[in-house]
């Protein structure tokens, strides 16, 4: 049975809603540039492209932290919703690219005539967004029925995931896939032939957060629901599970499914707002810093893995300016902090020094 949030849930959820959705837009766009409150453009992107990650991190979690499912390879998912995206993109330039062609300059460039099979439909606003979610969550059933009924688990299941996105990858990388090879896709100017500008990019953002938001209220219905206990005890004790009558595949391939589709339409928001999507979203260290994002914020919370990705990129932002050469050693470094030191995250540190503090004023 779902557990109700509470007054302070709901607050805080209707508070996230309010600074995404008006306080944000009110700073960025209305607030004179010249003002101690102006919201500067790049932070409204940067908070955006941290939110795209956030719906991937809590994607991690349900399948790492509620199903015990470590995968090595969303980012493939990510960047397969971000390449759908990208195809219409592509398509909405017309013929305002460099070579006046109705092709993409790509592919005019590499002396194509015609679009591939695969672009057959990349003009269409509203099957290239059923493409987001259906490309990953069909990639990941068929992925994911092979390897769950072979009893596939644990580090193997991990090591299989990653092989996975490194092949794509080096798939993409090639020219003759259509998808623009190593450069992949940008220059992306309108949606919906409405021009990407600031304005569509604080509605982008607002469209993230909602999502966002929207996501982990599906998460937390969805983990505490009795197919929520079910895969927790999958977690704990999958044997147990499968003695007391249920079918552990037909759950972890369902939440696996999800997961995937929750990346895709990550990626798919992601790429209008960083103007840019190519093969290196699908490398097997951007899968591993999901992974890392949702440990350092606290598996198994929900909150916690929203909170780590926030956290790591929010320092990988400032690090890449500041230290940019130290930006992997810090990230290492704290990762095997979290793994030794902090098994439940930054949101079990915080949660023991609010109970230490409770204690010690009793």
């Amino acid at each position: 049975m779902s557990t109700p949030l509470g007054m302070r849930g709901w607050t805080a959820v209707l508070t996230a809603v309010l600074v995404i959705a008006v306080v944000v837009p009110v700073l960025n766009l209305l607030v004179p540039p010249d003002s101690l409150l102006h919201l500067d453009d790049f932070y409204v992107t940067l908070a955006g492209k941290i939110i795209c990650y956030a719906i991937c991190a809590l994607a991690m979690d349900l399948i790492w932290g509620y199903t015990g499912i470590l995968s090595l390879g969303h980012g493939l998912f990510f960047a397969l919703g971000g390449y759908a995206m990208g195809m219409y993109l592509m398509r909405q330039i017309g013929t305002d690219g460099q070579y006046r062609s109705e092709l993409p300059d790509f592919m005019v460039f590499l002396d194509w005539k015609e679009l591939p099979w695969h672009w057959a439909v990349s003009d269409s606003f509203v099957l290239q967004m059923l493409l987001v979610v259906l490309v990953p969550g069909a990639l990941a059933f068929v992925f994911g029925y092979f390897a769950f009924r072979s009893r596939i688990k644990g580090v193997y299941f991990s090591i299989i995931t990653q092989a996975l996105t490194f092949a794509a990858m080096l798939l993409f990388f090639r020219n003759e896939t259509g998808f623009g090879g190593n450069n992949g896709f940008t220059d992306f100017k309108r949606i919906l032939d409405v021009p990407i500008d600031q304005k569509m990019k604080v509605l982008l953002f607002v469209l993230s957060g909602l999502v966002l938001v929207g996501f982990f209220l599906m998460s937390r219905a969805i983990v505490h629901s009795k197919a929520g206990r079910v895969l927790q005890a999958i977690r704990d004790a999958e044997t147990r599970v499968m003695f007391s009558g249920y079918d552990p595949v037909k759950y972890k391939l369902a939440i696996w499914t999800l997961s995937a589709m929750m990346c895709g339409v990550a990626g798919a928001l992601y790429v209008p707002q960083v103007g840019i999507i190519n093969p290196g979203e699908m490398s097997p260290a951007a899968s591993i810093e999901i992974a890392i994002w949702a440990a350092v914020g606290g598996r198994g919370t929900l909150i916690g893995p929203i909170i780590g990705a926030f956290f790591v990129n929010g320092a990988k932002s400032w690090f890449t300016v500041t230290f940019p050469e130290f930006w992997l050693f810090f990230l290492g470094a704290l990762f095997i902090a979290v793994t030794l030191f902090l098994p439940q995250g930054l949101l079990g540190l915080w949660r023991k020094l609010v109970r230490r503090g409770k204690d010690a004023e009793t």
